[in-house]
């Protein structure tokens, strides 16, 4: 176990980035019509590259607790403290900063988060849930890549309809429904590959040609449904569409691979505090978006700086919240 923290350590360090980097980049992905093709493209890529994260981060959970140990109550009460401390603060900036119904967000607290990327905390409670009765087997690798061509690709309800005069051959009806499926498939996943043997010859460099054709087919696939809608739309950017699931699969496994000798001092600083600037993270690309602190007449540059900001706020926010909540309740 202690060799296989560092690449957990690191990939959930390289998962916390990239959720940033999309929220970073949303802006400029939905309102193509006011940038440049070029500067799109680039929030595009980006943004497609990081898709992976929320799906890391249902591996982690999966790698952790679909095994021999299940999530116990010290976890449920860990979750429902964030919930509460991470909605709490919202709620606060939204009354106190914006012109957003803090009413009608405490009325329907229960039903959708306060603020948008709170709803991780909502999902893997689930993960959490079912860990008691889940202890994922070990299997072959081929067994293993059937599954998820079959039920990640095959037969994944988020797949691009393919048809031959008007005979439909992609996706496969088997009945799966609900990102909860794959939320929970991610984690057994996860688990799998986590205890697998992946160190195999040219592996490395099959995942990494993976992911980056998969970032490819998201990002143009995007560009694709943009020319003809006339709008952006955020098919080919579902967590659980199949590009997504192939890149989040061979980015685990090449982390796992590679990034096991010891933590990144970088990612261990972000990792560490990954849980805080989750948190805190979209507040302040709100603040900056609607306080007019950021440089969109020159959209690269404001992507590294709205990135970089949000990422020095969140950490150190996130460390002084760790000087009060000693026993880590919520940081």
């Amino acid at each position: 176990m202690p060799s296989k923290i560092n690449w957990i350590d690191n990939l959930r360090g390289i998962a916390c980035l990239m959720v940033v980097m999309i929220h970073t980049t949303t802006w400029y992905v939905t309102n193509a019509h006011s940038i440049s093709p070029v500067n799109w493209d680039i929030a595009n890529i980006l943004n497609s590259a990081s898709r992976v994260s929320v799906p890391l981060f249902f591996m982690i959970s999966g790698f952790l607790f679909f095994g021999e140990r299940s999530a116990q109550p010290r976890h449920f009460i860990r979750i429902a403290a964030c919930l509460g401390f991470y909605s709490a603060v919202a709620l606060l900036y939204i009354t106190l900063f914006t012109s957003i119904n803090a009413g009608l967000s405490l009325k329907y607290l229960l039903q959708k988060p306060v603020f948008y990327h709170l709803w991780f905390f909502f999902a893997i409670i689930v993960i959490y849930l079912v860990s008691p009765l889940i202890q994922v087997k070990n299997v072959s690798g081929k067994m293993l890549l059937a599954l998820m061509v079959v039920i990640g690709i095959v037969a994944n309800p988020n797949t691009v309809s393919q048809k031959i005069d008007g005979f439909e051959w992609l996706p496969v009806n088997l009945y799966i429904n609900g990102d909860t499926f794959y939320y929970v498939l991610y984690g057994m996943l996860g688990r799998a590959i986590g205890m697998m043997d992946t160190q195999k010859r040219g592996l490395n460099w099959l995942c990494g040609a993976l992911f980056i054709a998969g970032v490819a087919v998201i990002s143009r696939g995007t560009l694709h449904e943009l020319q003809w809608r006339g709008n952006f739309a955020d098919t080919w950017y579902l967590y659980c569409g199949p590009m997504v699931f192939i890149c989040a699969v061979s980015l685990l496994t090449l982390v796992k691979n590679t990034l096991n000798a010891r933590p990144l001092p970088v990612l261990n600083i972000i990792s560490r505090h990954s849980l805080g600037i989750y948190g805190f993270h979209a507040l302040v690309i709100h603040a900056l978006r609607t306080r007019g602190v950021e440089l969109k007449s020159w959209p690269v540059l404001d992507i590294v700086w709205i990135f970089a900001a949000t990422l020095a706020v969140s950490l150190l926010l996130s460390m002084l919240l760790q000087k009060i909540d000693v026993r880590r309740f919520v940081s």
